[in-house]
C-alpha cells in the first residue's frame, strides 16, 4: 500500500484541521478520509490531485514520500525548517476590518496568510494570534486595544474568571472574562470587566476558538483613568457578579 493514506493524515495534521473540516475541503465524507487515512483504503486520483493543488505537492511526492518524515528532502519539510527557522512565533493580527472575514476563514491556511503578522520576543514558544477589540465592555482595556491570545485546544483547559478571546458562530470575536459551571460544561459565561454589561452565555458547541489573553497592547495615554472611588466600586460589582454566577451554578 502506497504512503498516501499515512500523508494524508500528516497534511491535515499540519494545518490543525479535524477530519470533518478536511473531508469538507476535499468534497468527500469523513468516513471516506477515515479510511485513507488508517490504510483501509487507497485514496482516489481526484482526492490526491486536489489534496496535490492544495499543498502545492506533486503526485508522486504524495504516493511515494512519507512527507512526515522531516530527515527527508521534501517540499514541505524544507518548507517547515524554513519557516522554522526565520519566522518563531508568528502571530497573525485579526484587526477590527477582518474580524467579519474571520469567522469564515479561521481554519483556511489561504485567508491566515493574507492578515499582517508580527512577533514579540517576550513569548514563550506557542501558537498565538493578535485581535483588535472595539467597545468599552472590558474597561479600563480600551477600545481599539490589540489581545494577543494563547491558543486553548482543548474546553477543558479554561480556567474560570481569566480573560479569552472567544470566536462564536453567534457572538463573532469577543474578549471576556470566562466563568465555567461546574455542573453544565454545555455552556460558558462570558463576564465583561465593566460592569454597565451583564454577563451572558455561549453554548460550547457554538466556540470555534478560544485563545488565552497573555497580552494587551494598546496605544500610548489611551488607558481610561480611574480613581479610588470607581475602583472600589468595580471590585465590589465584580465581587457581586461572581456570588450570583455561583449561586446560580449551585
Amino acid at each position: 500500500m502506497s504512503t498516501a493514506g499515512k500523508n494524508l493524515k500528516y497534511l491535515r495534521k499540519l494545518r490543525g484541521w479535524t477530519q470533518e473540516e478536511f473531508a469538507g475541503k476535499l468534497g468527500i465524507k469523513r468516513s471516506l478520509l477515515g479510511a485513507y487515512e488508517e490504510e483501509r483504503a487507497e485514496p482516489r486520483i481526484d482526492v490526491l490531485e486536489t489534496t496535490g493543488d492544495m499543498f502545492k505537492l506533486t503526485l508522486d511526492e504524495l504516493l511515494r514520500k512519507e512527507l512526515a518524515d522531516t530527515r527527508g528532502s521534501s517540499y514541505l519539510a524544507k518548507r517547515r525548517a524554513q519557516k522554522l527557522g526565520s519566522a518563531s512565533n508568528e502571530i497573525q493580527l485579526v484587526p477590527v476590518k477582518a474580524a467579519a472575514g474571520y469567522l469564515a476563514g479561521y481554519a483556511d491556511p489561504e485567508f491566515l496568510d493574507e492578515l499582517n503578522t508580527f512577533t514579540l520576543p517576550m513569548l514563550a514558544s506557542g501558537t498565538y494570534r493578535a485581535f483588535e477589540i472595539v467597545g468599552d465592555s472590558m474597561l479600563p482595556t480600551t477600545s481599539g486595544s490589540v489581545i494577543v491570545g494563547e491558543k486553548v485546544d482543548d474546553l477543558e483547559e479554561v480556567k474560570s474568571n481569566q480573560t479569552y478571546v472567544v470566536v462564536s458562530r453567534n457572538e463573532g470575536i469577543v474578549y471576556k472574562r470566562v466563568m465555567k459551571n461546574n455542573k453544565s460544561k454545555s455552556k460558558l459565561t462570558l463576564v465583561s470587566d465593566n460592569t454597565a454589561y451583564q454577563p451572558y452565555s455561549v453554548n460550547a458547541d457554538d466556540v470555534l476558538e478560544v485563545w488565552r489573553a497573555q497580552m494587551i497592547i494598546s496605544k500610548a495615554n489611551t488607558q481610561q483613568r480611574w480613581d479610588v472611588n470607581q475602583l472600589a466600586s468595580l471590585v465590589s460589582n465584580l465581587q457581586e457578579q461572581v456570588s450570583s454566577l455561583k449561586k446560580r451554578m449551585n
